[in-house]
């Protein structure tokens, strides 16, 4: 199947995830030092980081005009819509950080080249990082999903100050009001 328009999409058309409760041991964890490749080429250890972070995670963005990963992409729940994810973080970026997000990322296991030219045409204005070697996944034992042969990251959003995981959002559907969701929580949960 060809990614016609990555952002066009019917959400009444594409089957919703489903809470697996593979996300619920992660509220109150904390996030080992785990350095990840960002798109702005600089090494992020989110445990090191202080205040509040969003970091926003999606299995893999598509190209457009490109074959879809497998044929039937669109009808695996939570596959779809990481385009959608990511700007609808992108066009909310400046209320986040006004509502108190000290940073955003996105993440996935995607390699940091695909995702630098996925930020870059999509003019996302935070890094995205990459956990291809999935060292963060598995420290985590974040949710995932295997398609194709490859390890990829169930949708989902974490809140994290100074190192710890305060609240998730599991699953997330429909991707494009994540980060809705995400601000609305924020500005109800001051840091």
């Amino acid at each position: 199947m060809n990614q016609k328009n990555l952002l066009d999409v019917d959400w009444s058309r594409i089957p919703a995830p489903t809470d697996d409760g593979a996300a619920d041991h992660l509220s109150g964890m904390t996030i080992p030092p785990i350095g990840l490749r960002a798109t702005d080429d600089t090494l992020v250890t989110l445990s090191g980081l202080p205040g509040r972070s969003v970091v926003f995670a999606y299995p893999r963005t598509g190209q457009p005009g490109k074959v879809a990963l497998v044929e039937d992409w669109d009808m695996i729940p939570g596959a779809r819509g990481c385009t959608p994810h990511a700007c609808s973080f992108r066009d909310l970026f400046g209320e986040l950080k006004a509502a108190g997000a000290s940073h955003v990322f996105g993440l996935s296991t995607q390699s940091n080249a695909y995702q630098t030219e996925m930020a870059s045409r999509l003019h996302l204005p935070f890094p995205v990082l990459s956990d291809e070697r999935l060292d963060l996944t598995n420290a985590l034992r974040l949710p995932t999903m295997e398609i194709a042969g490859l390890v990829m990251i169930k949708r989902l959003a974490m809140i994290v100050d100074d190192a710890r995981i305060t609240h998730v959002f599991y699953p997330v559907f429909p991707p494009d009001k994540n980060a809705g969701d995400v601000l609305a929580w924020l500005k109800e949960n001051k840091a």
